[in-house]
């Protein structure tokens, strides 16, 4: 599919391409990592007494794919982490039942965590892709190499100011708790012309989609979190 369909497509789905997707993709061939925040990207953000912050199945889909997309690309699993600023029981399994590299929690500067796997796992912040929605996040956004909002219509001044600060690549049309995760992810493997492929491959659970998983899965994910500024294994 020619990058002008995939502007078409996913525009016409409410998302907003803030740079050039040909931009884009030049910046996908180097990514290796994926961070996303947890409140109000796997959810709506909602919280309560005997509320948890959950997730979808579809955005645990679309992460699984991703994944798998960029396996196939490089040969080797993206380095993919949690980063929420709260201790969240919910994020913590899911990172562990995904067997995603690591889940962050309690973070208040959550660009000092890109400086603290960057420097443990051999990266450089332009590699990574971040997915995020409010202001606690951005200077996180702001030190990688692509960077997805999540849409908030009741934010509109947030949503204007990353703009402007050029610390956001594209603004989805899926809102918190609307499946945001899952049009990234669909929309990154669209970008890398693999979408297809990599969707039949799991279908047929063929034998290289069973080689990916079977790397996946013996990944034992690392449980991080920080006290007074300090960042500890748990």
């Amino acid at each position: 599919m020619a990058l002008t369909d995939i502007v078409e497509k996913f525009g016409a789905a409410g998302g907003s391409f803030v740079t050039p997707v040909g931009e884009m993709s030049k910046k996908l061939a180097q990514c290796r990592g994926i961070v996303f925040d947890w409140d109000g990207v796997f959810n709506d953000g909602r919280k309560g007494m005997a509320i948890p912050s959950g997730f979808t199945e579809a955005d645990s889909m679309g992460v699984n794919m991703l994944r798998y997309g960029l396996w196939r690309k490089f040969g080797t699993l993206p380095y993919t982490a949690i980063i929420s600023g709260v201790d969240n029981e919910t994020a913590v399994a899911f990172a562990k039942r995904e067997h995603l590299s690591a889940v962050y929690t309690g973070v208040r500067k959550k660009q000092d965590v890109i400086s603290h796997l960057c420097k443990g796992n051999g990266l450089d912040a332009g590699d990574i892709a971040c997915v995020y929605d409010d202001i606690n996040d951005l200077a996180m956004a702001e030190v990688c190499g692509l960077r997805f909002l999540v849409r908030r219509d009741a934010s509109p001044l947030f949503t204007e100011l990353t703009i402007h600060r050029s610390s956001c690549d594209y603004v989805t049309g899926a809102g918190s708790g609307g499946h945001a995760v899952r049009e990234v992810c669909e929309l990154l493997l669209g970008i890398m012309g693999s979408y297809a492929e990599v969707v039949e491959s799991r279908v047929l659970s063929d034998a290289e989609y069973e080689q990916y998983f079977k790397s996946r899965q013996a990944i034992s994910t690392s449980c991080y979190f920080v006290r007074d500024g300090v960042i500890g294994k748990a």
